[in-house]
């Protein structure tokens, strides 16, 4: 066997190390799938063993699930799999019931099964410790145990949705496999599925200590008379599943198949014996698994998202850029959340602001967010003193020298971020990174304040700096790829996860982003109800709807880039009715959004919206007050469709190139429908292009050309080609 080796000690008792070679963490792969055959095989027949304890053979934990990117790559190569559906179904099915064959074969082998884990299980780690009689943990609070595959659109497949009811009841079980849920080794126990915690290191001794005191072991639903103390015919389990199933509707406006399934396998699976259960579960995982959702999810949430984290869009053939010294121009929010994270992965940071007052104050928040970490048993002091010691707030230019790069955070001013770029630059060394933290202004223009523009990028975060977990990098039209490949490298050291675009007014993110409340204000001039306009919202996938994003942003801001739009394409801003509805707001009204506590939405003093102002009814009559399911799902076409085209549109102009970027930039950035996988996923697995392109000419024709594809789409859609097939090979070429 490649991944599990065996020692029988001198009382019989199996020590299985379970060591997938060549990888930091132990995943179910299709070798291990084959060898748990064998291995469960073996400890059946062999009349030396008289019972067995898995343990991991690595220090990073005991198994992280399936490897999601092997099944994602198998989705991939669809045109090698049986023509028919019925074949195509049935292949499926034989594969995921493998596992569960063979973990059912071990709790049924007839001789003892413990499991020692010293580290985390994950998702089919865990399924694989529920299949074991028993199951000994390390008292480690930070070691992780769950199901998670919800996370990306799946439901285990393994039989974790019929042990884990089982062993602690069906609403527990739902919760965290809903959730996907982590429980800590003292929490498992608690619950029921862990049953000892002992100190590190002695968890094979007590595992083997219960193995042989225990030589007839049986699985508690294996037992005659086993009875689930929740199930569907007792008072708990009606609680149970009438609130599950208002809770998951509620939570997930019923756009995730994952978690409906996860319901209904459950209830089904719970009311038979385990083995008809099993089959249960697997015929609901192949249902989940072929849905776009788990494939958009996967492809997008998990595997590009692990390529981009360890560089997957990075120039090759330069060195990795060390990244010691940063300093930081500007100690507002966005440059003082910049300063915080460098901090923190362990970058000597200097801020400077026009006044040290200002600069202080910009390490303040750093301090805020220390104190809170530490209040919480986060962060030791120790830990929290180092972090804020690497930040120096100055007024001092001269600080810059040594820096590896300059991230640039002031106000979106040309002229003033021309003025500190040069003033930077003095004491900046030839071979550092100059980035412009900017969300509209071309990087091209800006760089033409640097006498460097080779070294110069546009590095963009997201507020707050802190929780974002996106950045992106902007090309400008003389960036070079060594540029790009350094800031790749800063980014991946502040734990977050770079996109690249070239340079374009509001670049990828901030542009396609925009198009969302641009919609929300289409319909509110229609008439659309503007309660029926956030709802459907939130309700198609967005985090907010498209009226409070606007209030969000800053309806002054929106009226300040519209009127320099207007003046760069010399049209007359007040002659569209959009535009005047805007400043009648800003102007007339004084609304000026959450910040100013009033906008298209009314606030409470913690800065939460209370209500839809309802003066907007001056200016504008509502004429659609009801939302039937067909209004909602026209609306919902819209919201989604307009996001889209307009990454459409992104590829053709060659803003940007990397179908990945682009996915995990819509989702990260702005939030776009993430049971999509993405804007491009939506396109590509939701409707096909050919699809795509006849149902954007229909809303064209029936809302406005703002719908009508552009040229590429039809070019691809004539093919029949994917966005992942037309750029991901020309990526890979």
């Amino acid at each position: 066997m490649e991944n599990f080796k065996i020692d029988v000690d001198s009382d019989g008792i199996a020590l299985i190390t379970f060591d997938v070679p060549g990888r930091s963490m132990n995943t179910i792969t299709g070798s291990v799938m084959r060898d748990l055959i064998t291995l469960v095989e073996t400890i059946k027949t062999d009349d030396k063993i008289k019972g067995a304890v898995i343990a991991s053979g690595k220090t990073s934990g005991f198994c992280a699930g399936a490897d999601l990117g092997e099944l994602n790559q198998r989705g991939a190569q669809a045109k090698d799999e049986p023509k028919s559906e019925e074949e195509k179904l049935k292949k499926q099915f034989d594969q995921s019931f493998t596992l569960n064959k063979s973990l059912r074969a071990l709790e049924t082998c007839g001789k003892p099964v413990a499991v020692a884990l010293e580290g985390l299980a994950l998702g089919g780690g865990l399924e694989i410790a529920l299949a074991c009689h028993y199951r000994v943990a390390a008292d480690n609070p930070k070691i992780k145990f769950g199901l998670p595959e919800s996370k990306v659109g799946l439901l285990p497949g393994a039989g974790g949705t019929q042990r884990l009811p089982r062993l602690i009841g069906v609403q527990n079980a739902a919760m965290m496999i809903l959730q996907g849920a982590d429980k800590s080794p003292q929490e498992a126990k608690g619950l029921g599925f862990i049953n000892e915690v002992v100190p590190a290191g002695k968890t094979v001794e007590a595992a083997k200590a219960w193995v042989k005191a225990n030589p007839k072991a049986t699985a508690p639903w294996d037992v005659k008379g086993f009875r689930v103390k929740d199930g569907p015919f007792t008072p708990g389990g009606s609680i149970a599943y009438v609130g599950g199933n208002a809770m998951v509707s509620k939570q997930t406006n019923l756009n995730y198949p994952a978690q409906r399934n996860i319901m209904s396998c459950i209830y089904e699976g719970i009311q038979v014996p385990i083995d008809a259960a099993l089959r249960i579960e697997s015929r609901y995982f192949i249902k989940t698994a072929n849905t776009p959702q788990a494939k958009g999810m996967i492809r997008t949430l998990f595997v590009n998202m692990q390529a981009l984290g360890k560089g997957g869009n990075r120039p090759q053939g330069f060195p990795e850029y060390q990244v010691k010294k940063v300093a930081v121009l500007g100690a507002g929010l966005m440059g003082a959340g910049i300063a915080y994270v460098q901090a923190k992965a362990g970058i000597e940071t200097v801020l400077l602001d026009v006044s040290q007052e200002s600069a202080e104050k910009g390490k303040a928040y750093s301090k805020r967010i220390v104190d809170k970490d530490v209040s919480r048993g986060k962060l030791t002091k120790e830990k929290g003193d180092e972090l804020l010691a690497r930040i120096t707030p100055s007024t001092d230019y001269s600080l810059i020298k040594g820096a590896d790069l300059v991230v640039e955070a002031v106000f979106e001013n040309p002229a003033l971020k021309a003025e500190v770029t040069k003033k930077a630059e003095a004491f900046l060394g030839d071979t550092a990174v100059f980035g412009s933290n900017t969300s509209t202004l071309p990087i091209t223009g800006l760089a033409e304040a640097s006498v460097r523009p080779k070294n110069f990028i546009g590095i963009h975060f997201f507020s707050p700096v802190e929780r974002m977990g996106l950045v992106e990098l902007i090309r400008g039209k003389e960036t070079t790829d060594e540029t790009v490949a350094k800031a790749i490298d800063y980014v991946l050291k502040i734990r977050k996860t770079p996109i690249i675009v070239n340079d374009f007014r509001g670049f990828y993110t901030s542009r396609c982003f925009g198009t969302y409340p641009a919609e929300g204000v289409e319909m509110l001039m229609e008439g659309v109800a503007p309660a029926i306009i956030e709802n459907v919202g939130r309700q198609c996938g967005m985090p907010m709807g498209p009226l409070e994003v606007s209030d969000s942003v800053g309806l002054d801001t929106a009226l300040k880039i519209g009127k320099t739009n207007a003046e760069l394409n010399q049209q007359d801003y007040k002659k569209d009715p959009r535009a005047a509805l805007l400043s009648w707001i800003v102007e007339e009204k004084g609304r000026v959004g959450r910040k100013g506590g009033k906008g298209y939405y009314e606030y409470g003093d913690d800065g939460k919206p209370t209500r839809i102002w309802p003066g907007i009814s001056e200016k504008i009559e509502t004429k659609v007050t009801e939302c039937p399911p067909e209004l909602k799902q026209e609306l919902t076409k819209r919201f989604l469709f307009r996001q889209c085209i307009e990454v459409a549109r992104c590829f053709e102009e060659g803003v940007i190139t990397d179908p990945r970027d682009a996915d995990v930039g819509s989702i990260l950035a702005w939030g776009f429908a993430p049971y999509t996988g993405g804007c491009i996923s939506y396109i590509d697995l939701f409707w096909g292009t050919k699809k795509f392109v006849e149902e954007a000419d229909r809303l064209a024709d029936a809302y406005g050309e703002r719908f009508r594809p552009n040229k590429l789409l039809r070019d691809m859609a004539a093919k029949g080609e994917t966005f992942y097939e037309r750029f991901g090979a020309k990526k890979a070429a």
